[in-house]
Parts: structure tokens; C-alpha cells; sequence
């Protein structure tokens, strides 16, 4: 297995090198940079007269920045150079930890996602918990009580919660838990007062934030896994060695925990590694809908703002992580399967 994993990590180079490369491309020719958004400012600003009004000379049309000027901003930005040239440019940067400057807020792009990142973990972590912890034992049951009117009821609100969206989610959640009864707070992670509270009180804060941003991350994750879980179970379930088992003489729930489990969870296995990116990422929509600064808003908003800096840092983490993440798959397939060998 040692030299599959080494295998698989010299792997990573040339697929990071081609995800960064298509994406760096593409932001090089999609419309509405930076330098654009500066030359429709300055027009904006040329066009409008001191009281608030504007101006109807035909100086409207001309170009507020001078070739001069213009020439300058490329410089500025790297747009000067050809694509490649300026790609390996950033790349030597990167790969000395330097992920450039925002160009709509000037700050380090490190130091925007570090500052987001603990926000993301906190609530990508607690998900996958919940989320693994529920659909696991969820499918099992359902599998196990296959058309009861306990798979039957727990049917109906799984697929509620796959129809509705997580965002749709919040939404009501916070329309009838803090505006209608008001019993959470409107939004965000923690109060205004939250440096004047204890270490317990801070904690009971920020759990008393969480509960409404986490029901909406949750809802719109556990249905594929939990049907992942019972379809599987049930296929194993049906076969010919779980039947030859219970033949002779084994107890049903042996059979499942002894026999069937552990070749259903194979498929689970193997969307873990996927989900490490998620954790991190998360969903813009429900962050946005709970005023939660985390990575999926910042990413969000870099894109809606054409903040190059911030997506190509975004998209370094996240397509390391995915990569790393597969690899992880792999190793928890062979954990779980003793008949993959990785030679």
C-alpha cells in the first residue's frame, strides 16, 4: 500500500497543475477584472456632476483612463504578461506560501481565508459527525425494517429534506425560531457582548448561534447517504452468503452486523475522502442566509466581484484537499474491504 499512496501522491502535481491552469485561463479572459470595474468607476464618477446629478456633455463617452494609466494597472495586476508566463509567475508564489493581494480589498489573500477557516472546520467537522452518526444507524434501521411504518414515516421526512434546500432550510428556520418565537438569534456566530461574558456563557453563546446554521447544513446532507446505506444493506441483505449464513443457524441481526454491514459500508467509504472539501467549503447559501463569514461566502463573493486572488487561493486549498481526499477514500476502502489490495 505504501507504494500506491506514494504512487498517488506524485499523482497530485500534474492534476493540481491542470485545475489551476484551466482556471487561471479562464480568469484571464472573462470579462469584468479588475481593471474593467476601475474604468467603469472612474466613468461613473466622471459622469456625475457635484450636486449628485449627471452630466449630459458627451465627455460621458470618452475614455477616463489614459493608455498610460491603463498600461500601468496591467503592470500592476500581471496583466501585461502572456497567460503562462503570468501563471508560473503565481505559481512560484505559491508554492512560497504567497497567494497574492485581493485585488477589491488589498489585503493578503492568506490572511482572509485564515480568518475564515476556523469558521468553515467548526461547522464542516460538527456536519460530518452528525451527519455520518445519523445516516449510518438511520440506514440500517430502515434496511433492517424495510417497509414498516417506521421506514415508511422516516421516508417521508428524508425526502422532505432532499426536496427542500438547505438554504430554504434556514430560511424558515429563522422565520419561525427568531422572528416569529424569537429563541435564536437573526444570524451570525456569536452576540455584540461576547467579550464580556465568561468562558462558559462564550460557549453557550456560540452553541445557542449554532443550532439554526446546523440544522440547515444537516438537512440538506444525510438523505443521500442515509438511502446510500439502506440500499446497500439490503442488496447484502439479499445475498447468496448473509442466506446461507442465517441457514445455518446464525441469528438475523449477526448476519447483518457480522456479515452485511461491513460490505455495505464499502460505498460510504468511498465518498468520505470526497467530503473533505466540503468541510471546509461548506454552502455559501446558508452562510449567507445566517450572516456566517466562512469560506463558501468568501469564495461566493470573490467570484460575484471577479477577486482573482481570492478564487485561485480558494481553489488551491480546496483542489488540494480533494485530491488528498481521494486518496483517503482509497485507504478507508481498503480498510473496510479486505479484498482490495493496493500493489
Amino acid at each position: 500500500m505504501t507504494t500506491y499512496i506514494l504512487r498517488r501522491l506524485l499523482l497530485i502535481l500534474p492534476t493540481f497543475l491542470g485545475i489551476t491552469v484551466m482556471v487561471f485561463v479562464i480568469t484571464r479572459f472573462v470579462p469584468g477584472g479588475p481593471i474593467e470595474r476601475m474604468i467603469a468607476q472612474a466613468q461613473q464618477m466622471q459622469s456625475m456632476d457635484g450636486k449628485g446629478g449627471f452630466k449630459t456633455s458627451s465627455r460621458e463617452q470618452n475614455q477616463p483612463l489614459s493608455e498610460e494609466q491603463i498600461g500601468e494597472l496591467k503592470k500592476y495586476y500581471g496583466f501585461d504578461k502572456p497567460v503562462l508566463t503570468s501563471y508560473f509567475l503565481w505559481l512560484k508564489k505559491v508554492l512560497t506560501g504567497d497567494l497574492g493581494v485581493s485585488t477589491r480589498y488589498y489585503d493578503p489573500v492568506w490572511s482572509m481565508i485564515k480568518e475564515r477557516i476556523p469558521v468553515s472546520l467548526y461547522f464542516g467537522i460538527i456536519t460530518m459527525i452528525l451527519v455520518y452518526g445519523v445516516c449510518i444507524p438511520l440506514g440500517i434501521a430502515k434496511a433492517v425494517k424495510h417497509k414498516s411504518y417506521f421506514d415508511n414515516a422516516t421516508s417521508v421526512v428524508v425526502f422532505t429534506g432532499y426536496a427542500v434546500p438547505g438554504w430554504v432550510v434556514g430560511v424558515l428556520l429563522l422565520i419561525f425560531f427568531s422572528s416569529y418565537l424569537d429563541i435564536f438569534p437573526l444570524g451570525g456566530l456569536m452576540s455584540e457582548n461576547f467579550e464580556e461574558l465568561t468562558v462558559f456563557n462564550k460557549t453557550l453563546d456560540i452553541l445557542w448561534h449554532t443550532i439554526l446554521p446546523l440544522t440547515a447544513y444537516v438537512a440538506g446532507s444525510f438523505t443521500v447517504m442515509t438511502f446510500l446505506m439502506k440500499n446497500t444493506l439490503m442488496d447484502n441483505l439479499s445475498s447468496d452468503y448473509v442466506r446461507t449464513a442465517i441457514a445455518k443457524g446464525l441469528s438475523f441481526k449477526k448476519a447483518v452486523f457480522r456479515h452485511a454491514l461491513r460490505n455495505s459500508l464499502i460505498p460510504i467509504a468511498t465518498h468520505f475522502g470526497n467530503n473533505i472539501s466540503v468541510i471546509l467549503m461548506g454552502s455559501f447559501l446558508i452562510e449567507k442566509v445566517f450572516n456566517i463569514n466562512g469560506m463558501g461566502l468568501l469564495g461566493y463573493e470573490a467570484i460575484i466581484e471577479r477577486d482573482y486572488p481570492v478564487v485561485l487561493g480558494i481553489l488551491v486549498i480546496s483542489s488540494l484537499l480533494l485530491l488528498i481526499g481521494n486518496i483517503l477514500s482509497d485507504i478507508c476502502v481498503a480498510i473496510v474491504d479486505p479484498r482490495v489490495k493496493f500493489e
